[in-house]
C-alpha cells in the first residue's frame, strides 16, 4: 500500500512540474499581431498599400510538452499569415467617426458611426485575457493557463458562421477581417487601438436599420428590449421561432458563451404591435477546441460546466443552456423546438457547409477544416435529438430568479424577473 502512495505522489509531482514546464514558454499575456517576413510595422506606408500580409498572433507557440499538457488547439491557425485587407476609417464607407471604446473582459472594441448614421463595432480579433486571470493563479506564476486558452478560440471562426448563418436565415452582424493601421482618426486611441487585427461587423443597437427586415423601428440590446416589454406590456412579444432556430444554429457550431449582452434584437412594428427578432454577435466561441490535458481538465461538467468543447456529441446539454434561455423561452411548445431542428437540418446541406469554408484562405483552411465541417454535419444530424434536450433542460431549470446579465439596472415589476412572459 505504501509504495502505492509513493507511486501517486510520484505522478502527482511529475504532473506538477510538466504544468510549470508547458506555462514557462511564454511571461506574456497579451500580443497584437505580426506581420509577416519580420518587416517593422512602424517602418511600413500603409497608404500605399491596400492590404497585409499579417498573422493574428505567435504567442501561441508550442513545444511537445506544452502541446501534450495545454494541447494543440488551433495554434497553427493564430500564427498562420493571411492576406488582409487595410482600412483607413476617414474612407472607411464613406467615413467613420468614434462613438465609444467598448469590449468585454477580452475584446477590445471601438464603436463607429457612418455619414448614414449607422454603427458598426471593430472587435479585437486578439484577446486581452488578464482581467479573467485569478490571484491565485498570479502567485502560483500559472498566469498562461488562462492566456493560452485563447488558442482554443479559432480567431476566424465568425467568417464562416456568418456564411452559414444565411443559409440559415439568422440574422447576423456581417463580421468582415480588417487591419487598421495606426491613424489620426483614431485620436486618443491610436496607441492602444492602431496596428491590430479586427472585425468589423454591424453593432446589434442603434436606430438605423442595417437588417434586410423592414418595418424596424429599432435594434436594442436585452436590457433596452426588457424596459420597452415593462412600458408596452402585450403588444411586445419576441420571434420565438427565430431565437429556438438561431440557440439550435449555436449548438451547431459550438458557440457555448450565449448568455444576454451576446444578443441585440431587431425590433418591428406592425400596425400597433411590436415583435424583437434576436440578432446574435459575439461569435468569438464558435468552434471551441480545447485539448491537452489542462483544458479537458478545465472543460469537465463537474469543474466549469459551461465551458463546452466543439466536438462531434454534446454529451452535457445542462451547461449549455442559459439563464437567458430559460427568461424567453420556457414553457414554449416542444414543437417549436422540432420544426427549427428540421428546417436547420434541410437548410445545412453538405454542400452549404462544406462552400461556406470557402470564406477562409487556404492556408487556414487547410489546418481547420476538415475537423469542423465533420463536427458541423454530425452535430447537425443529430439536432432533433438536441432540440428535445434543450427543451427539456430549460422547462427542468425553471424560472430564473436573478436578473439577466447585463440587466441590474432594471426596476423589475413582480414576477417579470422570473420570464420575459411573466408580466
Amino acid at each position: 500500500m505504501k509504495r502505492l502512495y509513493y507511486i501517486l505522489f510520484g505522478v502527482f509531482l511529475v504532473f506538477i512540474v510538466l504544468i510549470y514546464w508547458s506555462v514557462s514558454s511564454t511571461s506574456k499575456t497579451f500580443q497584437t499581431c505580426n506581420i509577416a517576413n519580420s518587416v517593422a510595422i512602424d517602418s511600413i506606408d500603409f497608404k500605399a498599400h491596400d492590404s497585409v500580409l499579417i498573422a493574428a498572433s505567435t504567442l501561441y507557440a508550442a513545444d511537445e510538452v506544452k502541446a501534450l499538457m495545454q494541447g494543440n488547439q488551433y495554434r497553427e491557425v493564430w500564427s498562420t499569415p493571411v492576406m488582409v485587407p487595410i482600412v483607413f476609417l476617414d474612407t472607411l464607407y464613406g467615413g467613420m467617426t468614434i462613438v465609444k471604446e467598448g469590449g468585454g473582459k477580452q475584446t477590445h472594441s471601438l464603436r463607429l458611426k457612418s455619414k448614414k448614421g449607422i454603427e458598426y463595432t471593430l472587435r479585437s480579433v486578439n484577446k486581452d485575457p488578464e482581467p479573467l486571470i485569478p490571484e491565485f493563479a498570479k502567485t502560483l506564476g500559472l498566469e498562461n493557463i488562462v492566456v493560452d486558452g485563447i488558442s482554443a478560440q479559432h480567431p476566424y471562426a465568425a467568417l464562416v458562421v456568418a456564411q452559414l448563418s444565411d443559409h440559415a436565415n439568422i440574422i447576423h452582424t456581417n463580421p468582415k477581417l480588417v487591419f487598421v493601421p495606426k491613424q489620426k482618426q483614431l485620436q486618443k486611441y491610436n496607441e492602444a487601438y492602431g496596428n491590430r487585427l479586427y472585425l468589423l461587423e454591424f453593432e446589434t443597437e442603434g436606430d438605423i436599420n442595417w437588417t434586410h427586415l423592414e418595418a424596424i423601428d429599432k435594434l436594442v440590446d436585452t436590457e433596452t428590449l426588457q424596459e420597452m416589454k415593462l412600458n408596452l406590456r402585450n403588444e411586445l412579444s419576441i420571434d420565438k421561432k427565430a431565437l429556438i432556430r438561431a440557440r439550435l444554429f449555436d449548438f451547431i457550431i459550438g458557440d457555448w458563451d450565449r448568455h444576454a449582452k451576446q444578443w441585440g434584437w431587431a425590433v418591428q412594428k406592425i400596425e400597433n404591435k411590436y415583435i424583437a427578432i434576436p440578432i446574435a454577435g459575439d461569435r468569438d466561441n464558435a468552434f471551441f477546441n480545447p485539448e491537452g490535458l489542462i483544458p479537458t481538465v478545465l472543460s469537465n461538467e463537474y469543474v466549469i460546466p459551461e465551458l463546452r468543447p466543439f466536438k462531434e456529441d454534446i454529451d452535457f446539454m445542462e451547461g449549455l443552456v442559459y439563464p437567458f434561455d430559460r427568461y424567453f423561452l420556457i414553457d414554449t411548445p416542444e414543437e417549436l423546438f422540432m420544426s427549427e431542428a428540421r428546417f436547420l437540418q434541410e437548410q445545412l446541406t453538405d454542400s452549404v457547409i462544406q462552400t461556406s469554408m470557402n470564406i477562409w484562405p487556404e492556408s487556414v483552411a487547410k489546418l481547420s477544416e476538415e475537423s469542423i465541417v465533420k463536427k458541423i454535419k454530425h452535430r447537425r444530424d443529430d439536432l432533433t435529438t438536441y432540440a428535445k434536450q434543450f427543451k427539456f433542460e430549460i422547462d427542468k431549470q425553471g424560472l430564473v430568479k436573478t436578473t439577466l446579465k447585463g440587466s441590474d439596472d432594471i426596476e423589475f415589476t413582480v414576477g417579470f424577473i422570473n420570464c420575459f412572459e411573466c408580466l
